[in-house]
């Protein structure tokens, strides 16, 4: 059975990642959000709620985690990040393989693997291409600041924990952008599927560039 072509989908905090995902599943591509993961794992019955009570004690309550609680505690240490990363890293590989395992049998010829951190924590290396959702700068920081609880120092805290946009950009196969509204972002993502389409057919992969 022939694995599919795997597509991973990346960009920093407030470029637009969210919307592109859900164009992509418009198009009928199965998408895995390792964001949402990582919230099944937090809830109550998660499979990081004890492991995390254990390493970050009163960061879990009534059965699930705390999340503002917890982001509290690895602003004061970041330093925990690496801890916590340990905890949910494996937990998260273990639900992306269910997944791909599940698309396999489904026949589907490509996945998209939606994946905040991409980049930073070498998962790109995996991937068959990486399409990179992108903004300007001020749009990037104006959509993250009117988010409930959002802070200048905080968003500044996010951002030195991800690599710079433009990096991100140089590295991509196929970038994104979504400062010009949601219809041209789709006629975007509709021409990056059709590339993909072709790279796959064609047996391109990221080594391929």
């Amino acid at each position: 059975m022939k694995r599919p072509y795997l597509v991973g989908l990346t960009g920093s905090i407030g470029m637009g990642k969210s919307e592109t995902a859900k164009m992509f599943r418009r198009l009928n591509i199965p998408v895995y959000d390792a964001d949402a993961a990582v919230h099944r794992l937090y809830e109550v019955g998660g499979a990081a709620v004890p492991h995390i009570a254990e390493a970050f004690p009163g960061t879990v309550t009534d059965g699930k985690v705390d999340r503002a609680e917890l982001g509290r505690r690895l602003t004061e240490k970041p330093d925990d990040f690496q801890r916590l990363e340990q905890i949910v890293h494996p937990l998260v590989a273990h639900e992306q393989r269910r997944f791909l395992e599940e698309a396999m049998k489904d026949g589907a010829e490509l996945v998209v693997l939606d994946i905040p951190l991409l980049f930073e924590s070498g998962g790109h290396a995996r991937m068959d291409a990486v399409v990179v959702v992108s903004a300007p700068h001020h749009i990037q920081r104006e959509r993250v600041l009117a988010r409930p609880g959002m802070t200048p120092d905080k968003l500044d805290h996010i951002l030195a924990r991800q690599m710079p946009d433009a990096e991100k950009r140089a590295k991509a196969h196929f970038v994104v952008e979504t400062d010009k509204g949601l219809d041209h972002a789709f006629e975007q993502v509709k021409a990056v599927v059709a590339a993909l389409h072709e790279r796959r057919a064609k047996g391109q992969s990221a080594q391929d560039a």
